[in-house]
C-alpha cells in the first residue's frame, strides 16, 4: 500500500475501495504525470517501454478501471463499437419468445473482444425497409461517435448504409458478405457449406435431396442455393422440383415441407437453410409418422441449442458467428490503432457436425 492509501486508511478506518481509485492514484503509484498515465491507458505515443510497464503495474495493483467518459474526452476515440442488426426479424423473435441464437453468438464474440481492449459494444436495431433508416443511423452515429460499426445481414449489402458510414468517416465491417466493396468483409463460405451437406447425404445414398431456401433479402440465401445446386449437378441429381422457398421462419418451412411432400417423387432428405426451419421439418415428419432418419434425413444450416437437443439431434452446419464478430471487432480496433495493412475478404471455416438426423437412404 502506498503512503497516500495508508494515510486515507488511517483517517477513514477502512481501506480504499476500487471505486475510489482515480487516475491520480495511479500516477502517484507509478511516479509519473497524469498525462503519461493517460497516454498509456489510451495506447498513445511517446512512452518508453519501462514507463509503460510501470504504469500498467500500478493500474493492476490498484485495480483501476478507466472512466469511459473521461477516456473519450481525452482523445479522438469513443471506445465504442456499434453493431447494426435487422430490426423486424429480431423483434419478432423476441416477442414470440423464440429468441435468436445468431444474435447471441454475435454478441458473445463482439462483446468479449471489445472488453479485452477496453471497449464496449452497442447493439442497435435498424429497419432497412424504413424510409427513415438513414436518419436513424445518422442519429446513432452523432450520439455515440463509435470508432467502428459492425454490419450484420442483410445490412452488409445495403449501399445506403455503407454510404452514410463513409460520409461520416466511420470504418465498418460486413459480416456474412463475400462481395467486393467498401469496409472489411468477413464471412464463411455458405456455398461450400451447402455443397458439403449435399455430399454427405449423397454418400449416404440419397438421390432425392430437397432444399428449403432462406429469405431473398439475404445474400447468404443465394450462396447456399448456388452451392446446393452446384453439388446436385455434380452428382447428377438436380431437380428444380426439389427446391422450396422459405424465409428462415418456422411457418415458411411447414409450407415448404408440404410442397416437397406433394411432388411425384418426394425427397428422402431435406437441407433447411436455418435451424428454425429444420425443426419445422422435424416436427412435420413426426406429425406424419415419418421416422427420422430411417425415412427422412434432415440437415440444419444452424447449430443452435434447440437443434442439438432435438430428438433426434440434428446434423448441422455450425457457423463461426462469434468468431466472425470477434475478428470484426479486433480489426476495427486495429484500424483505430493506425493499422492500414489489414486485408478484407476474410473467410472463416465452418464445421459440419453429423448427428442422429441423417442416415442411409432406405427407400
Amino acid at each position: 500500500m502506498n503512503n497516500r492509501a495508508a494515510l486515507e486508511e488511517r483517517h477513514t478506518g477502512a481501506p480504499r475501495t476500487r471505486q475510489t481509485v482515480t487516475i491520480k492514484h495511479v500516477a502517484a503509484e507509478a511516479g509519473v504525470s497524469l498525462q503519461t498515465v493517460s497516454r498509456v491507458i489510451n495506447n498513445g505515443p511517446n512512452v518508453t517501454p519501462v514507463v509503460r510497464e510501470r504504469v500498467q503495474a500500478a493500474v493492476a495493483k490498484l485495480g483501476y478501471f478507466p472512466n469511459l467518459a473521461a477516456r473519450r474526452l481525452g482523445g479522438s476515440r469513443s471506445y465504442l463499437l456499434m453493431a447494426l442488426n435487422d430490426r423486424e426479424p429480431t423483434v419478432a423473435g423476441w416477442r414470440e419468445g423464440r429468441g435468436n441464437d445468431w444474435i447471441d453468438q454475435m454478441l458473445l464474440g463482439g462483446m468479449l473482444t471489445c472488453a479485452e481492449h477496453g471497449y464496449r459494444m452497442i447493439f442497435e436495431l435498424v429497419d432497412s425497409h424504413s424510409d427513415k433508416m438513414v436518419d436513424q443511423i445518422q442519429a446513432a452515429l452523432s450520439a455515440l461517435r463509435p470508432d467502428g460499426v459492425i454490419l450484420t445481414p442483410p445490412h452488409t449489402e445495403n449501399a445506403a448504409i455503407a454510404d452514410i458510414l463513409l460520409r461520416n468517416g466511420v470504418p465498418f465491417a460486413r459480416l456474412g458478405s463475400r462481395t467486393e466493396g467498401e469496409g472489411l468483409s468477413i464471412a464463411m463460405n455458405d456455398a461450400l457449406a451447402a455443397a458439403t451437406a449435399v455430399d454427405h447425404l449423397a454418400e449416404l445414398g440419397h438421390k432425392r435431396i430437397g432444399f428449403i431456401t432462406g429469405s431473398r433479402d439475404y445474400l447468404a440465401s443465394i450462396d447456399r442455393l448456388a452451392g446446393y445446386r452446384g453439388a446436385m449437378d455434380r452428382h447428377g441429381l438436380f431437380d428444380p422440383a426439389l427446391v422450396a422457398e422459405g424465409d428462415f421462419g418456422y411457418a415458411s418451412a411447414v409450407q415448404a415441407f408440404e410442397t416437397l411432400s406433394a411432388i411425384q417423387s418426394p425427397p428422402t432428405a431435406i437441407i433447411a437453410s436455418s435451424g428454425e426451419m429444420a425443426l419445422a421439418v422435424l416436427a412435420m415428419a413426426r406429425k406424419l409418422d415419418i421416422p427420422v432418419p430411417e425415412a427422412l434425413s434432415i440437415v440444419s444450416f444452424d447449430d443452435t441449442p434447440t437443434v442439438r437437443m432435438s430428438a433426434p439431434p440434428l446434423t448441422a452446419i455450425h457457423q463461426p458467428i462469434a468468431g466472425m464478430t470477434s475478428l470484426a471487432a479486433e480489426m476495427l480496433i486495429q484500424i483505430k490503432d493506425g493499422r492500414s495493412d489489414l486485408s478484407s475478404g476474410q473467410i472463416l471455416p465452418f464445421e459440419f457436425v453429423v448427428r442422429g438426423s441423417t442416415g442411409p437412404c432406405r427407400s
